[in-house]
């Protein structure tokens, strides 16, 4: 609405400027650039001398001009300016916003690019409901996030104070997912100097940093090209897993998907066994693994198998009958 009176208000000022600089023209015989010159000192008020004395008609001129244009040029400014500390204005209040919201997030994740990586892990996120903040410095990658509304930091990820800004003491894990791998080894080394214990998932564009990113404090590293050719060739020999890994894990239309969940201390199901606790009787789901406290997994348990408070469940079923497993196991 702003910028519409503000077109408004420089065409009426611009009508007033050919207005008068014709005016002179025609009827005080001036020259152009010396009618423009008249033109503009009229309106400006800046109180110099005519270029040439005037007729009746041309006070006439100088008359309207001074009074449309000056009210015109006021009122022209003073849209410049409510623009102008308005839109600050939005912008402080906008940082501020994020900030208090990034400041007040815990056990979250921090995703270090917006890249065609990043962003895919961000959406990925939002369907599952979890809680993140992205650090991204490219302006136009920015302008998408606030499309979005996901909150971001426009800030060098490599730099400790962007890290720290993020919340980096209080979140859950991190993510590297810029696009130069010796940008994520850096990112990894800040991060690990900052907090030792925290979780790493670095992106690795050549294979060959795989092993740099692990020695710079990456828990764990993907590389998504040579993950993307090994997918392929499995569509080529085994298509009918890689429809079923599809239809658990990524088509969520389906109703069923592959989950985990954790044996939380003191919970009922806690030192029984797969066939005592009545997981796959009760809820449907299929036990897939265990995966110990000491990183043991054990694939396919059987019925004697033990849960373990601290176990992590690797379950297929549907989504009620997997969130009413999630309940008993917490």
């Amino acid at each position: 609405m702003e910028y519409r009176k503000l077109k408004i208000a420089l065409f009426f000022l611009f009508v007033t400027i050919v207005f008068g600089t014709s005016g002179y023209v025609f009827f005080e015989d001036m020259m152009v650039f010396d009618a423009f010159y008249m033109t503009l000192i009229t309106i400006s008020t800046v109180g110099f001398s005519e270029v040439k004395p005037l007729s009746p008609i041309g006070r006439g001129i100088t008359i309207v001009i001074i009074i449309s244009g000056i009210s015109l040029l006021t009122y022209t400014l003073g849209q410049v300016a409510r623009i102008i500390v308005e839109g600050e204005l939005r912008n402080i209040l906008g940082r501020r916003k994020l900030e208090k919201q990034i400041s007040a997030l815990k056990d979250h994740y921090i995703i270090c690019g917006y890249g065609r990586i990043g962003r895919t892990i961000v959406r990925e996120l939002i369907v599952a409901k979890m809680k993140m903040v992205v650090i991204e410095q490219d302006a136009d990658l920015v302008k998408q996030l606030e499309m979005e509304h996901v909150l971001y930091l426009n800030m060098d990820a490599t730099s400790d104070d962007a890290l720290k800004a993020a919340g980096l003491d209080r979140a859950k894990g991190l993510v590297t997912a810029v696009s130069s791998d010796a940008d994520n080894v850096f990112i990894a080394l800040s991060a690990k100097g900052i907090r030792s214990d925290i979780f790493i998932l670095s992106r690795a564009s050549d294979v060959k940093n795989e092993n740099k990113l692990l020695r710079a404090g990456a828990s764990r590293v993907v590389c998504p090209y040579q993950m993307g050719a090994k997918r392929m060739a499995e569509i080529l020999h085994k298509p009918t897993v890689v429809d079923f890994l599809d239809q658990t894990m990524i088509d969520n239309d389906l109703g069923l998907q592959m989950e985990e969940a954790v044996i939380a201390e003191g919970a009922s199901i806690a030192g029984q066994t797969v066939m005592g606790s009545k997981i796959r009787q009760e809820f449907g789901v299929i036990i897939v693994a265990i995966k110990r406290k000491s990183g043991e997994m054990v694939f396919s348990p059987g019925p004697e198998e033990i849960f373990n408070a601290g176990d992590v469940i690797v379950a297929i079923g549907k989504k009620d009958e997997i969130q009413q497993m999630n309940n008993v196991f917490h």
